[in-house]
């Protein structure tokens, strides 16, 4: 997953979910948020962030001219900042190019075939599907920017429409499918992934129900850098 065109800012706000404020050079711009989670511990005051730039963005009829992808996480005195892509619509890509380049059959052992993107089921619509060791299968992907101590957690935000998916991936296990939920953490040094309890419990607690119901858990965290990530090291999932 690359970006074409990336300058750095500084963050100085956030009026609303899709918009921020960011100074860039010595002008400030009203920038598109790709990410309509919370994001409070990384939108802070001060931060740089990476944003990516439309030339033509008048020709697309974008309001904006950039988005903001990615941004520098201050972790203290003693530790690096950590570069965190934040682009809520980068993973699904990310995880099309490692499901094509070996990435999924290195993990299961399974080589995809047919691979297709947003595919309806029942009362959802799936992020993948594909067919792997003879069957069909559906994949959600679930992008995570949030981390605390080394250990990465979904969601930032209650989400009902998540649990949905959560269901409907354990319907179509039932019924013949393979069935993933892939975690996407878009950043690197994390030691294991668990479902954010304290945020949502109802999506905690459908997560580790359907993980016994033939649904496979994944996480991976990612290679970043400021044009772009991919997916790259499997991480532990844990249930508080």
């Amino acid at each position: 997953m690359q970006y074409s065109q990336i300058v750095r800012g500084i963050f100085l706000s956030r009026p609303n979910r899709f918009v921020a404020q960011v100074k860039i050079g010595d002008r400030e711009h009203t920038v598109h948020v790709k990410n309509t989670g919370r994001c409070r511990e990384l939108l802070l005051p001060g931060t740089q962030v990476l944003l990516e730039y439309h030339p033509d963005a008048r020709a697309q009829g974008r309001k904006t001219q950039y988005s903001l992808v990615a941004v520098y996480k201050n972790r203290g005195e003693n530790l690096p900042r950590l570069l965190i892509n934040m682009d809520s619509q980068a993973p699904n890509q990310a995880a099309r190019e490692w499901l094509e380049n070996g990435g999924f059959k290195a993990s299961t052992g399974l080589q995809p075939q047919q691979i297709q993107r947003e595919v309806t089921y029942g009362q959802s619509r799936f992020d993948l599907a594909f067919q792997a060791g003879g069957r069909p299968a559906f994949m959600e992907v679930k992008g995570v920017t949030l981390e605390k101590d080394g250990i990465a957690m979904f969601p930032d935000a209650p989400t009902q429409r998540g649990v949905k998916h959560l269901s409907e991936l354990a319907h179509a296990a039932q019924h013949g499918f393979l069935a993933y939920i892939l975690f996407v953490i878009q950043m690197k040094e994390i030691r294991s992934f668990c479902p954010n309890r304290e945020m949502h419990e109802a999506f905690a607690q459908t997560l580790l129900q359907v993980s016994r119901e033939n649904v496979k858990v994944l996480a991976y965290d990612c290679k970043v850098t400021e044009t772009g990530f991919t997916i790259d090291q499997p991480v532990p999932v844990t249930f508080p």
